[in-house]
């Protein structure tokens, strides 16, 4: 996610015939789509716990996994979901920023805040899609083109339940044996979460003709609407 995502007018009539070019490529299945291929998608086992829908307050989920545009396109398209927020966790609030997070030093992940109504969606059911399209588990410390740690896979649980439930089904997962490799994904301790640069914020919606935007996030929201057609809105 190298690209400066605040365009000029001149950037921005590249970027839309770059896009423009890129559409029939994606369609065609040309270019390279992250996350896991559609048959993995619908391999991946259902979470054996987590999946209870129960009414209550809002719930929130905190998950990394590479440039945060697309996870954040992904989990706004998942029905249940209230709020998607872009931001840095895993490191000090006090280099939570985009310049200082990019130099991969910060201890800091790409992440999203999910804010979601337990009644409608559970942390399981949030989980599957986080694995199944958001992204690929089973890169260490990238995701495609993006390299370094601040790009890693992890999951951050605000609760012991949600690293109970994570932990079991990263192990479900690996043990089933859905995915070519091990999962890289780390569940890790709750830092906290700082929002990311208002410019960063609904990237996706807001710029669709943006290159990145069309050939690695798009691709992802499509993966959802096909691979989970009962969450997908």
């Amino acid at each position: 996610m190298r690209l400066s995502p605040r365009l000029t007018k001149a950037a921005a009539l590249s970027a839309l015939a770059v896009s423009l070019l890129a559409l029939p490529l994606i369609a065609a299945g040309l270019l390279p789509r992250l996350g896991a291929s559609s048959a993995v998608a619908a391999s991946l086992p259902d979470p054996a716990t987590g999946l209870t829908l129960a009414a209550g307050p809002r719930a929130t989920a905190v998950v990394a996994g590479g440039c945060f545009w697309g996870m954040e396109a992904v989990f706004e398209h998942v029905k249940g979901v209230t709020e998607v927020v872009t931001g840095y966790t895993g490191g000090s609030p006090a280099t939570a920023a985009y310049d200082r997070v990019s130099g991969g030093d910060t201890g800091h992940a790409e992440g999203i805040r999910i804010t979601y109504d337990p009644a409608r969606v559970s942390y399981g059911q949030l989980l599957k899609v986080f694995f199944a399209v958001a992204h690929d588990p089973t890169e260490l410390n990238r995701q495609g083109p993006d390299v370094g740690s601040q790009y890693r896979s992890a999951i951050f649980p605000t609760d012991p339940e949600q690293r109970r439930v994570a932990a079991a089904y990263i192990s479900q997962v690996n043990r089933s044996g859905a995915l070519p490799r091990p999962i890289a994904t780390t569940v890790e301790d709750w830092r906290g979460f700082t929002p990311a640069e208002a410019y960063h914020q609904d990237f996706v919606a807001r710029n669709p003709a943006h290159p990145y935007v069309v050939i690695h996030d798009q691709p992802k929201v499509a993966r959802l609407k096909t691979q989970f057609p009962e969450l997908a809105r």
